[in-house]
């Protein structure tokens, strides 16, 4: 199914690039979104986020609301590690086997036919994950909480007008 017709080419290598980085997408949107469940369920790691500044985990907040919370150092440090992931990975997977396919059978199996069936559901399910993000972000834009209560977005088009006859 392809109705952009990005792969009406027939360009093998374009095709293999395009999955290796919608894999790429769906596991860092797979991890994002348990990021951003995993505090409301389970609660926050005790301790500091940085002693320096003397900011606890339980003092960030969830949500988009953290970003503005954590100190310019650890978002570098974030951006480092990205980086150092990225650059460890290679950007080239893709042109010399399966895309996304670092060698790791614990997840996967050495059985062709059961690989292929999990290689699909970890597509389907990074699709999911990447609209679910997006979902996340743009409730938490919109009502300004991680679990968007819909009560406090009173701007809201599809609110309904109440008509008063008085």
């Amino acid at each position: 199914w392809d109705p952009a017709g990005f792969t009406s080419d027939g360009d093998v290598a374009k095709f293999k690039r395009r999955r290796s980085v919608e894999l790429k997408h769906g596991r860092i949107c797979m991890m994002a979104t348990m990021g951003y469940i995993t505090p409301e369920v389970v609660g926050k790691l005790p301790g500091y986020l940085s002693p320096s500044a003397g900011l606890k985990f339980a003092d960030v907040p969830n949500g988009l609301a953290a970003i503005s919370k954590v100190p310019t150092a650890g978002w570098a440090q974030i951006a480092a590690y990205f980086g150092f992931v990225e650059f460890a990975g290679g950007f080239s997977d893709y042109k010399t086997g399966t895309p996304g396919d670092y060698g790791f059978k614990v997840l996967t199996s050495s059985d062709p036919a059961e690989k292929t069936k999990k290689l699909s559901a970890e597509i389907a399910n990074g699709r999911l994950a990447m609209v679910a993000i997006i979902g996340m972000f743009f409730q938490d834009g919109l009502t300004g909480s991680a679990w968007g209560d819909w009560a406090l977005y009173t701007a809201s088009p599809l609110r309904a007008k109440v008509a008063r006859n008085f």
